[in-house]
């Protein structure tokens, strides 16, 4: 079988793992050879500094539907998913974490949705167990937050879970954002969507790679990318604090005529200082986060670096052609 024939491409994002990818493999190998049809796992290693690497790299010299892409460094969940969808074949991709909290077994039910014509099949979490109350409910507020601000429908409580069609696949090629939120690029470009649903399970093994500093990096990328709403509230902002500084004035004006309580020269300079620092500081700290994501953009940059392919088609045509030219040597 050709790595072009396959029908299913599995895209397996991957940041130290060593821990849960042996399970990984084994619960995704046992779906996908249910399903009867040909496939491929495209595992891509994100910059780990474990033994991840070298436990994929064994996988893929035993099995001849698994791939590995090693980044030269580590680039981020998002551009891991986004060179996994650039290096597949199969006519329907699938993306799912390593973790095991997103249950491979759900794949069977996005396939048959995707058979009966969906082109996207997201999978919704109903339930989320092993996570703590903080995470729960910044998570819910976030995605309701969202999606208010914004005019695309991105689903609540959704993932990067999902099943695309290769049309969108290779529509999401064509943008080439560097601060990306797939999720919401998907949801950006249309087609005929569906959800799953499923209950969310606790990490199989070791430690998320999610932590407070990269959630609201993720949160920022995302609401940036889809509204420019943030830059008008900055303005609706400067005018309530305005309104509010205005009136404080006028109480510490009239403190001023009839008690004597308040200290030569504190009052202006207290209003002054909330009003501009207020106004200023806020609205700059918004437009910063747009000028930023821009700078990001003209620099044209590549997404990310391939240090090395293993178990894909240029990659093992290059190891015929080489074992053909040492026997011509000898």
């Amino acid at each position: 079988m050709k790595i072009s024939d396959v029908t299913y491409s599995v895209i397996v994002p991957l940041y130290n793992e060593e821990l849960v990818i042996r399970e990984t493999y084994k619960r995704l190998k046992n779906v996908m050879e249910s399903i009867g049809e040909p496939y491929e796992i495209i595992f891509v290693n994100d910059g780990s500094t474990d033994n991840t690497k070298t436990i994929v790299t064994d996988i893929c010299r035993s099995d001849s539907n698994v791939r590995l892409i090693d980044f030269s460094r580590n680039f981020g969940h998002q551009l891991a998913i986004t060179a996994g969808m650039d290096n597949s074949c199969g006519q329907a991709i699938i993306v799912i974490d390593a973790d095991l909290q997103d249950p491979p077994e759900v794949i069977q039910d996005m396939i048959r949705k995707w058979k009966e014509g969906y082109e996207v099949v997201y999978g919704k979490r109903l339930k989320r167990k092993g996570e703590t109350v903080f995470k729960k409910v910044t998570a819910k507020l976030f995605y309701r937050f969202l999606n208010s601000i914004t005019d695309v429908d991105i689903p609540l409580d959704v993932g990067d879970f999902r099943l695309i069609d290769r049309k969108v696949c290779d529509a999401l090629k064509l943008l080439p954002e560097r601060n990306r939120y797939v999720r919401g690029l998907i949801s950006w470009l249309g087609f005929k969507q569906t959800g799953v649903g499923f209950v969310r399970e606790e990490r199989f093994a070791g430690e998320t790679k999610y932590p407070l500093k990269k959630m609201i990096k993720f949160a920022m990328d995302a609401i940036t990318s889809f509204s420019h709403r943030p830059l008008k509230i900055a303005t609706y902002v400067g005018i309530i604090i305005s309104l509010l500084s205005f009136i404080y004035l006028v109480i510490v004006i009239i403190q001023k005529l009839t008690t004597n309580t308040t200290v030569p020269g504190w009052a202006s300079l207290t209003v002054i200082n909330l009003f501009f620092n207020g106004v200023i500081l806020i609205t700059l700290g918004i437009i910063g986060e747009y000028i930023g994501r821009i700078y990001d953009e003209t620099k044209g940059r590549p997404l990310y670096i391939i240090r090395e392919k293993i178990g894909f088609e240029d990659e093992l045509q290059n190891k015929a052609d080489n074992e053909r030219q040492n026997k011509k040597d000898d």
